[in-house]
């Protein structure tokens, strides 16, 4: 489906020319999911932009299905963007003065989509993810999970191919990132070629290959079962803790609990915010 030969990326000109990246060489087939690891400033961001159509190569050829795309023009590639590509980034990137369910039906909008269709299809993606109760809620009044799986849904809206994915988990707690994680798992189930750029070895376990880069060249490509952690990515693992089978269940079982609507999360909002009011509840004294 995508593959890179001898792609370069550089900026500036000069001595102060800077190679963002170094004759990649990389071939991904359909299905697959491709974790993308490596250091700041080694060149994921820039790999991930060039195959998301998002800029183009200095030097070297990029072909989609078959098809060369590192020349075309912008008009070509936009729509290639819009009906083969989903992005999901770490910044969530939604428009802030559009409730959640305009975000998501935004892309159907350049499609050509009626706007009753498209409202109708966002609402059933987001009933899906557990926030259909949240449809008509703004992007600053959601947690960051949540805003995360708007996101997502907004990246499959049109059925891409293809879901590149830039640090997904890298503003969320362990819990949210979770969720995120079990949903772009079931992306991938469902036949989607997914890209992520992740510094967590530990989310290589939902990944079919790992790809490292270093000073913007590819340093070594490793398959590994889902589920597994590849030897490489494992060396690093020190920083975190070993996952158990009780931690893949509870993978699961935080996507289920962020589907229904608890009273609970009411009732702690409520604490909450009768703790920020200043109310005390203090205990009765018995008499003696």
């Amino acid at each position: 489906m995508i593959e890179l030969q001898d792609v370069s990326k550089l900026y500036g000109f000069g001595d102060a020319t800077t190679v963002a990246l170094d004759e990649v060489n990389l071939r991904i087939e359909k299905g697959e999911f491709i974790a993308i690891m490596g250091p700041s400033g080694s060149g994921k961001t820039t790999l991930l932009n060039i195959i998301g159509l998002l800029d183009k190569p200095t030097h070297g050829s990029y072909r989609l299905s078959g098809r060369s795309v590192a020349r075309t023009g912008a008009n070509q590639r936009a729509k290639v963007r819009r009906d083969k590509i989903g992005f999901v980034f770490q910044t969530f990137s939604l428009l802030s003065r559009l409730n959640v369910l305009e975000n998501v039906a935004l892309p159907l909008a350049y499609k050509g989509v009626s706007r009753t269709k498209r409202l109708k299809q966002a609402a059933d993606m987001l009933a899906e993810v557990g926030l259909h109760d949240r449809q008509y809620f703004m992007p600053r009044q959601l947690s960051g999970g949540q805003v995360q799986r708007v996101a997502i849904v907004r990246a499959l809206i049109n059925n891409p191919a293809i879901v590149i994915a830039d640090e997904p988990t890298g503003n969320l707690d362990s819990g949210s990132s979770r969720v995120v994680m079990e949903l772009l798992s079931e992306v991938h189930k469902a036949g989607n070629t997914i890209l992520m750029v992740t510094h967590n070895p530990e989310l290589t376990r939902y990944a079919s290959r790992v790809v490292y880069m270093h000073d913007g060249a590819i340093v070594h490509d490793e398959a590994s079962p889902i589920g597994d952690v590849p030897k490489l990515a494992r060396k690093v693992m020190y920083l975190f803790p070993r996952k158990t089978e009780e931690d893949d269940f509870a993978g699961v079982a935080a996507l289920m609990q962020a589907i229904p609507d608890k009273k609970t999360s009411k009732k702690r909002k409520h604490k909450t915010k009768n703790k920020r009011r200043g109310k005390k509840v203090t205990p009765k004294r018995s008499k003696r």
